[in-house]
Order: structure tokens, then sequence, then C-alpha cells
């Protein structure tokens, strides 16, 4: 496992936007996952804008995001479909046949969520992950205690997000929501992962993910075990780190 630590908030935002181009260079036909949040927002207009000015080819690239909210309409400022589609595959232009996303309103998600897996294996499975990291150390929304074996299904979401989703779209607290997520085996039978966290706020979770036991109570601890995975921080993150890595 790399550990990669940059100077600041800004630096890792770029370093990251790169992983991200320099995998579509190297391989113009890749299958790469995203995510969203707070940690990739910069990076996702980065990668957009140096496309704008120094045109590369996407015309082969899928795109995905490794998990979307369900019950709620894709109109959603919040849903991953319409963050990831502003973000990053709008700018790029990338072909909507090219953008893998599950739906976020079903009457079988458990089908769904086969023909999701179906879609991406169609394309040769995924060659890069940039996977966030949750404060609970969630990874896509695998909670704490989701088996390592799981495969693509319908999590919970954690209470505080949820509480978020709730305010912002006023759903009653009898409408059942979730997420449809690619499971942690799916996760981990990615060619490549890159786990980006960036904010002190992250530290301690990042301490336990990379450093402590590999066990279900920290999802994203599994990625130790991966065989081509780095860990990207800022210095705000890898502040509880920086000194028992060296």
């Amino acid at each position: 496992m790399k550990i990669t630590i940059t100077k600041d908030e800004s630096d890792f935002d770029i370093t990251a936007a790169w992983r991200i181009i320099a995998q579509i260079l190297e391989k113009p036909n890749s299958v790469i996952g995203l995510s969203t949040g707070q940690t990739t927002i910069n990076m996702h207009a980065i990668v957009s804008q140096i496309h704008e000015k120094y045109p590369f080819a996407v015309d082969q690239l899928t795109l995905f995001n490794v998990d979307e909210l369900t019950n709620l309409p894709r109109e959603y400022a919040g849903s991953c479909y319409t963050m990831i589609k502003n973000q990053i595959a709008g700018p790029l232009g990338i072909p909507e046949e090219n953008f893998i996303m599950p739906p976020t309103m079903s009457d079988d998600f458990e089908a769904e969520a086969k023909l999701f897996e179906e879609r991406l294996a169609e394309r040769g499975g995924a060659d890069l992950q940039m996977l966030g990291l949750g404060t609970n150390g969630h990874i896509g929304i695998n909670q704490p205690g989701t088996p390592f074996e799981s495969e693509t299904w319908v999590s919970p979401m954690d209470p505080d997000f949820e509480a978020r989703v709730r305010r912002e779209t006023n759903v009653s607290a009898d409408h059942e929501l979730g997420g449809l997520t690619r499971g942690i085996k799916n996760i981990m039978h990615t060619r490549k992962l890159i786990l980006i966290v960036k904010g002190e706020h992250k530290a301690e979770m990042v301490e336990k993910a990379i450093l402590g036991p590999v066990t279900i109570d920290i999802p994203a601890s599994v990625v130790q075990l991966h065989p081509n995975c780095e860990v990207l921080l800022d210095a705000a993150a890898a502040s509880r780190i920086k000194d028992k890595i060296s």
C-alpha cells in the first residue's frame, strides 16, 4: 500500500485530478469509478478544466460512481448521477451510454444491482476507483459491519447523512432511503484503488483504517489487503499518521 501525503488541500486536489487524467492517458478506454462529496468536487473541476484547455481523448472512456441514492428523484441535486454529470461527465462530454449508473427509483433494486455490475463487466471491469472515506469508516455506502464478501446491494445510509438528505428533500420519516453501492468484494476487484481523504476531521479514521486491524467494523480497512492501492491524503488528514509511517 502506497501512502502519498500532499502539502495542503490545493495540492491534494491537483494530485488527485492528475491520477484520473493519468489513467485516461495510459488507457483511453478505461473504466473509472468516481465518488461524490466534498472531497471530490475540486478534483473533478480540475480534470474538467485541464481537459478544456488541453483536450485529451475521452470518446472510449467509461465513467461510473461507486454508489447511488435510492428512492429519490434522479434530478435531486444530491443524487450521485446529478453530481457526477454536472461536475465531470458533462464537462468532458461523456455520452450517456458511457456513463454507467443505476437508477435512483426502481421496483427491483436487486435486479438493478446485478445489471449495474453486468454493464461494468461487459466493458472489462473497473480499472480505477477513486474511493472516499466516510467519517465512520464506510466505503461506498457500505456501513460498519458490512461483510467483506458483500456484493453490490442496497445499504442503509449513515444516520447523519440520511438526516441531511431528508432535510434537503423534505421526505417523510416513513419513506425508506438507502444507497445502491458496489459491495466491498466488487470494490476490491478493481484493478487499482486510490483512497482519497482530506481534512483534519478524518485524521482519526485514516489512522484506524490504514494502520489499525483489518475489520468489518471499519470497512475502509480492507484496502490494506488490495494489491494495488494508494492512499492519497492532504496534510490535515495525515496528521495522526505522518510520524508513524517513516
